[in-house]
């Protein structure tokens, strides 16, 4: 049925209830409320690099690395043992960031393993972005982002 908003025409449509039900003596899987959130953005750095490879992206926007993010992947970032998809020269570097309260407002750049381990014991949740990034020609793209801390007491 339309509706009047502001001369712009909407259509609003009901949504039919889904004929995918649980039995009465099924259950949804309950997500376990102490481990962990990540998201992983494999189908989104797969669309991107579809989208380079059929001509719609160019060059210039896949390998778009700032300064400070190739600096990070030089002096601060863990090596991978997988191979640029653009270049295929070189290896690519994973770069942790991370977003929470204590933290500096722009973020803090993780260096090592055991500062990870750290946050993760924190009582306030924390935020991690991992970039994979290429030294060479300068590609990037957010691989996964996660849940760091957070502990509460029982």
């Amino acid at each position: 049925m339309p509706c009047d908003d502001g001369g712009r025409r909407t259509i609003l449509r009901t949504v039919k209830p889904s004929p995918f039900r649980l039995a009465a003596s099924e259950s949804a899987v309950e997500p376990d409320a102490s481990a962990p959130a990540t998201v992983d953005y494999r189908l989104a750095r797969a669309a991107t690099l579809r989208a380079w490879r059929s001509g719609k992206l160019g060059r210039h926007e896949v390998c778009d690395a700032q300064r400070e993010l190739f600096r990070n992947a030089e002096f601060c970032g863990q090596p991978t043992r997988r191979k640029c998809p653009v270049c295929a020269r070189e290896g690519l570097v994973e770069v942790t960031y991370v977003f929470g309260s204590r933290l500096p407002k722009h973020g803090r750049c993780l260096t090592t393993r055991a500062e990870m381990q750290r946050l993760q014991h924190r009582a306030s949740p924390s935020t991690g972005y991992v970039v994979e990034v290429c030294t060479g020609c300068g590609w990037n793209h957010l691989v996964r982002r996660l849940t760091l801390g957070g502990k509460r007491s029982a």
